[in-house]
């Protein structure tokens, strides 16, 4: 059973997923919130596998949330479900740690597919998102092999814009759908690259100040 935990402030969006998820035999709603007000504490009694959240959330964004959650919570999947699409959202909540990216247009059946994939391993993410990040690796990488796709990786990522599931993009290159999974948890591991910099130059930094003190 995946315990599925709904952070949102819209209340009829909530009870639509809450009502979904009820009749998905698999999953289980565990937590219904419309902020980030005690999260901490709410997360732990609630004790969710995935956490479906918003970005534009009162008094405390939902970019914040990610970021507190996977402070506290490591193994607990974040799953963004929102408007936004622009390049800053959607990079700013994947490098503070968000597992999936989907907006808020995606049909019910495809969120439940999409929780299924996060849970299993997979990273989740809309067409348009797949496009965005496309982009992203195109003109704003920095150039260095390591932060580039393969050419493997960039066929998914093509295929992902085409709409086509974990299972069709497994078909139509001959893979599993666990090789499909590694694949795109590359992807955003790659597109995490920043925050993961700017933690080995504050190391480094904290080391010279032990070094000088």
């Amino acid at each position: 059973m995946i315990r599925i935990a709904i952070i949102d402030d819209n209340q009829t969006l909530r009870e639509s997923l809450e009502k979904l998820f009820a009749h998905t035999e698999s999953m289980r709603c565990v937590a219904s919130l419309g902020s980030l007000q005690n999260v901490v504490h709410e997360m732990r009694k609630a004790r969710p596998d995935i956490i479906i959240m918003d970005i534009g959330l009162p008094d405390i964004s939902g970019i914040e949330g990610v970021r507190t959650v996977k402070n506290n919570f490591e193994s607990i999947q974040i799953m963004m479900l929102t408007v936004f699409e622009n390049d800053d959202k959607i990079f700013e909540a994947i490098r503070e740690g968000a597992d999936g990216y989907l907006l808020k247009k995606t049909p019910p059946n495809e969120i439940i597919e999409a929780i299924l994939e996060l849970y299993n391993g997979g990273s989740p993410m809309s067409p348009s998102v797949a496009r965005k990040v496309i982009q992203y690796f195109q003109s704003e990488a920095p150039k260095k092999d390591n932060f580039q796709l393969t050419s493997r990786e960039k066929e998914i990522l093509f295929s992902l814009v085409d709409g086509l599931s974990y299972k069709k993009i497994a078909d139509k290159y001959f893979l599993s759908v666990h090789t499909v999974r590694k694949h795109i948890s590359s992807i955003y591991e790659k597109l995490h690259v920043h925050s993961k910099s700017q933690a080995v130059a504050k190391i480094l930094h904290d080391q010279k100040g032990k070094q000088g003190a």
